[in-house]
């Protein structure tokens, strides 16, 4: 998986996890959005590419199945991989639904004029250059986290092994 798909399943993660603790309800969910700013929500969600990552979801489930299903029946490999493509295949459609909700939650956050410069920002030279370079500034983040949180659990570990040298704990 690449960088950029892992970021941006992350952020979708991320954004589908803060409407639930939000607490969002199904039928907040289904709450009606005027045409035109769920429009305009598609068109921020198609430029910033952020439901990209979205699209190994079936594929991933699918190959999932099939290694379930073949572990108990590993004589009728070959079948069970034609029926879960099939399924799958069958299935593809219903991702239309999954980009709609996604929409959705972009037009409850942002309003029509959000939206518009969201897409504005996401066609112009820069806006681009950070959708190709997210997957670099993603790994740069996460060794900066890394290192920094080695430096200070080592301070920690070490103010509190000075802390009961000197008696602390007595």
């Amino acid at each position: 998986m690449s960088a950029f798909k892992k970021f941006s399943r992350q952020f979708a993660s991320l954004l589908l996890a803060g409407l639930f603790c939000m607490g969002v309800s199904g039928q907040a969910l289904a709450e009606e959005i005027p045409a035109e700013l769920l429009a305009a929500a598609r068109t921020a969600v198609n430029a910033s590419q952020s439901t990209a990552s979205l699209d190994a979801i079936l594929p991933n489930l699918g190959e999932s199945a099939k290694q379930q299903l073949i572990q108990s029946r590993p004589d009728a490999a070959d079948k069970i991989s034609a029926m879960v493509d099939e399924a799958t295949l069958a299935l593809a459609p219903r991702r239309a639904n999954l980009e709609d909700e996604v929409a959705r939650a972009y037009a409850r956050i942002f309003n029509a004029d959000e939206l518009k410069l969201i897409t504005d920002f996401y066609k112009t030279d820069a806006g681009l250059k950070l959708i190709k370079e997210t997957p670099v500034i993603a790994r740069a983040i996460e060794d900066a986290a890394k290192i920094w949180s080695a430096g200070i659990q080592r301070d920690i570990q070490l103010d509190i092994a000075k802390k009961v040298e000197a008696g602390a704990l007595q």
